[in-house]
């Protein structure tokens, strides 16, 4: 018989290639490493034995298809389109169709906007003073920001914005839409949207300003009850909210009776300053920890011994506008049962982005943890829902007083104080009447601490 030559030469790779062909017995692991593993191929053959290559797995592979659809769409766009197209303009949008394509929170950036992210982390940047995210093609208000043109103009959450100016926002990234909102101090922008209960569009006109967001309001809303106000949580907010309790305590001269915090329409912010506000509030126990595929979104974060407010009853006040970080503090208040959560169920953004630099001008922002209160709650699109649902109102008050009383009796006998007595409740009914006409929902949370600590004095007075 004739002998045929292998072409072969010894190859490794081409030795790999006829083993393919082979397959082994049980209980021969081959090396990992592809020099050691073609001469272990070898000896097998040679000894008669059956040998097994574990393919690589066809899923972990580069999709070469989607790849050459890629190579060749980049192509006719480079020979055909209409005007001249650079390959880094080309390039650069891909990046961008990847990470937008991912959810609403993933985006790249441009130098510019590595720059306005920054500014907006440290409280001061220009605009009109909303948050905003894309819903069906359309951009949507997370929120308006306190004291902000847009706030002032009229804009609420909820509402979207189908035209900027003349342009109209379909078909827009978010980058686009933010740019277009962004402009010099003072100039007029029109926003078109659409509103909820409202019959068609609603045309607003907002003049930009440099934005600068103050963290935290504070101020004592009747004798024994602070208010703190977060609109938005920045890199120092953990810190200005300590101050601001030890300030409300100093001004009313002792321990507070209740707090109110109100994070409605805060769009969120720093994970860490929201970590440190709870902190401030919880004497133990875990805050809140996020999840990932990489190891270095696995974050779980706990608070240290001692609760500044020492135990005073607080309510948390939210609503639709309040995401993320707001989400995390109520989060963490309600699971540890340190706080009732009144209003509205929250917005619902339960993602972690990282920030990634790509050099000193460009980064990448992209979701890479969903976070999760104590409890294991993930708020991903389902939100915080309140203790105590409290919708929005106006109320007047009507006369409460007896249409008859003994003071309006002939000859009725004098009490010794009654004038004093009367003028001093109408006084007291006129403050809530105004306070309640100016906002239903703080007035609520008002009063449940009232009741709270009425509650609490008779509980320590029957223990005494």
């Amino acid at each position: 018989m004739k002998r045929v030559r292998s072409t072969f030469n010894n190859s490794p790779l081409r030795c790999l290639t006829l083993a393919a062909c082979l397959f082994a017995a049980p209980g021969l692991a081959l090396a990992q490493d592809p020099e050691a593993q073609t001469q272990q191929i070898l000896e097998g053959i040679q000894n008669g034995e059956r040998v097994q290559i574990q393919l690589p797995d066809p899923e972990e592979q580069l999709p070469l298809d989607e790849l050459r659809k890629f190579t060749e769409v980049f192509s006719r766009i480079k020979a055909a389109y209409v005007e001249e197209v650079s390959d880094r303009k080309l390039l650069e949008s891909a990046i961008k169709g990847m990470l937008s394509d991912l959810d609403p929170h993933s985006t790249y950036l441009a130098p510019k906007d590595y720059e306005q992210l920054e500014e907006s982390t440290s409280g001061e940047f220009g605009g009109l003073g909303i948050e905003v995210g894309m819903e069906n093609g359309f951009i949507k208000v997370i929120a308006p920001i306190d004291d902000t043109p847009a706030q002032k103009a009229g804009v609420l959450a909820g509402d979207l914005i189908i035209k900027l100016g003349d342009k109209p926002v379909k078909g827009m990234s978010l980058e686009e839409a933010v740019k277009l909102m962004r402009g010099k101090p003072g100039t007029v922008i029109t926003l078109t949207i659409m509103r909820d209960g409202e019959v068609g569009p609603i045309e607003i006109d907002v003049t930009r300003d440099v934005i600068k967001v103050t963290s935290i309001k504070s101020r004592m809303i009747e004798n024994g009850y602070g208010y703190v106000r977060i609109t938005q949580f920045q890199a120092e907010t953990g810190s200005q909210f300590r101050q601001a309790l030890i300030g409300l305590e100093e001004e009313y001269g002792s321990d507070l009776d209740g707090l109110v915090i109100d994070v409605r329409n805060n769009p969120g912010g720093v994970l860490q300053a929201a970590v440190e506000t709870s902190d401030a509030l919880l004497d133990e126990g875990l805050i809140v920890y996020t999840e990932g595929r990489i190891q270095s979104s696995r974050l779980r974060f706990s608070a240290k011994a001692g609760d500044i407010m020492e135990g005073t009853p607080i309510v948390v006040l939210i609503n639709g506008g309040s995401a993320s970080a707001s989400e995390i503090l109520a989060g963490a208040l309600q699971d540890h049962g340190r706080a009732v959560i009144m209003g509205t169920q929250s917005f619902g953004k339960g993602s972690v982005q990282t920030v990634i630099p790509l050099d000193e001008t460009h980064a990448i922002k992209m979701t890479t943890a969903r976070y999760f209160t104590p409890d294991g709650r993930s708020i991903q699109a389902t939100g915080i829902k309140p203790d105590i649902v409290v919708r929005p109102a106006e109320l007047t008050e009507l006369d409460g007083r007896p249409f008859f009383t003994e003071a309006d009796l002939s000859g009725h006998l004098e009490g010794g104080n009654e004038g004093d007595s009367r003028d001093k409740q109408d006084q007291d009914t006129e403050s809530q009447a105004s306070a309640a006409e100016r906002d239903y929902q703080l007035n609520s949370a008002l009063n449940l601490l009232k009741g709270m600590n009425i509650l609490n004095r008779k509980e320590q007075d029957k223990n005494q």
